[in-house]
């Protein structure tokens, strides 16, 4: 049956098709005339008033659908990371976890979300970025009487919900009144050098521990959770001067880099050196002792040997000095006795080359060559004969 039939809503023979709107809306406000009067019969359709039971009948229905509807307002939802506080008359009754829960509507009792997990954030000395700085939080005293520009941010949780709700008013300005006063604290106790350069993150974690310190003292229920030094530097009027300063450094650290470097390169080589001379004279030393001690066992020798024969051993002595003597010089000795001219040959000459043993090139000049004359057997003999007599001599 189509919405456009003018016989849709009403009731026809056999209970068949839709009830009928225009019925049910005529049976709606009678119940309503029963309720608060009913129509009196006759030409001036006056109304007679309720009765006592029909005023009450509705007095208790209107206070049913209140109470209903008032008692509906104590379910809330916990959502999950969430914790409910319940307050009977605002005293705390208890906590509440995640899930669908009910308490005694207002103004009996009263409940408050609370947020444990959602981490929240506070700036101290700048808002938004560090390029808004704020002089009155960020310009603080060292400990060597400079002042710095610090910006910092601090990230925390909460981690009571009870004492969270009972005992803050304004809690991003008690952390950041904590937050400032252990920074302060921190920074007035370091050297200016050591919180802006290597001293950032202990600068960090002392700040953070006092701020926790702080405010578990006044049982805020607020857990730090990370303090991040987001801006370190020396206020703007003495920024020029203050990095002509750290040039400085940075040169006086170079320097002393490449004095380390030379002292590097020089020391080992020096210590090197002064181990191979004290090598050396330690060689030196044994050498010598050792031949001291060789020339002393050999002179103990000789003697021995020179008090058996003293006269043998002497000839023999001055015999071998003689010739250790004729063999380092280019000397040479002829017998003037012998007579006759003698043809002279270089020597020295001869054995230097044949010391050298450089090679004859083809077609150079050979020197010349002589032969010496052997020695007439006479004056070999006349001078064995001259020596014999001396030595029966100097033997008797």
């Amino acid at each position: 049956m189509s919405l456009n039939d003018p016989q849709w809503g009403k009731r026809g023979s056999g209970n068949e098709g839709p009830p009928d709107l225009d019925e049910m809306w005529r049976s709606f406000n009678q119940k309503l005339n029963s309720l608060f009067g009913r129509r009196r019969g006759g030409p001036s359709d006056q109304r007679e008033p309720p009765s006592a039971r029909q005023l009450g009948g509705g007095v208790g229905l209107i206070a049913a659908v209140i109470l209903i509807a008032w008692l509906a307002s104590g379910f809330y939802i916990v959502v999950e990371g969430q914790r409910g506080v319940v307050l009977t008359f605002g005293e705390f009754s208890q906590v509440t976890t995640s899930g669908l829960r009910w308490r005694l509507p207002y103004p009996v009792q009263s409940h408050e979300i609370v947020d444990l997990t959602g981490r929240r954030t506070v700036e101290v000395g700048y808002r938004g970025t560090v390029k808004t700085k704020v002089p009155k939080e960020a310009l603080m005293l060292t400990d060597d009487e400079n002042i710095i520009d610090i910006q910092f941010a601090v990230q925390y949780t909460l981690k009571d919900p009870m004492d969270f709700v009972f005992n803050n008013r304004r809690t991003p300005d008690s952390v950041l009144q904590a937050a400032e006063t252990a920074i302060r604290e921190i920074v007035g106790k370091s050297k200016m050098d050591f919180v802006l350069y290597e001293g950032r993150e202990q600068v960090a974690d002392a700040a953070q521990k006092l701020m926790q310190d702080i405010l578990d003292r006044y049982k805020t229920g607020i857990a730090i959770s990370n303090v991040t030094v987001q801006n370190a530097q020396p206020p703007e009027q003495v920024q020029a001067a203050f990095d002509d300063a750290v040039r400085a450094k940075q040169d006086l650290e170079r320097q002393k880099s490449e004095g380390q470097a030379y002292f590097n390169d020089v020391v080992p080589k020096a210590s090197g050196v002064a181990s191979r001379l004290f090598e050396e004279a330690n060689g030196y030393r044994a050498r010598v002792v050792a031949n001291a001690e060789g020339e002393a066992s050999r002179f103990r020798q000789i003697l021995v040997e020179y008090n058996k024969a003293p006269q043998v051993t002497r000839e023999r002595l001055y015999l071998e000095t003689v010739q250790q003597m004729l063999s380092s010089t280019s000397k040479i000795l002829i017998d003037a006795r012998a007579g006759g001219n003698l043809l002279y040959l270089p020597l020295d000459k001869i054995m230097q080359m044949s010391g050298t043993g450089s090679p004859e090139l083809p077609g150079s000049p050979r020197p010349p060559q002589a032969t010496e004359p052997p020695a007439p057997p006479e004056a070999g003999a006349r001078s064995r004969e001259a020596l014999r007599p001396r030595e029966r001599g100097e033997r008797q």
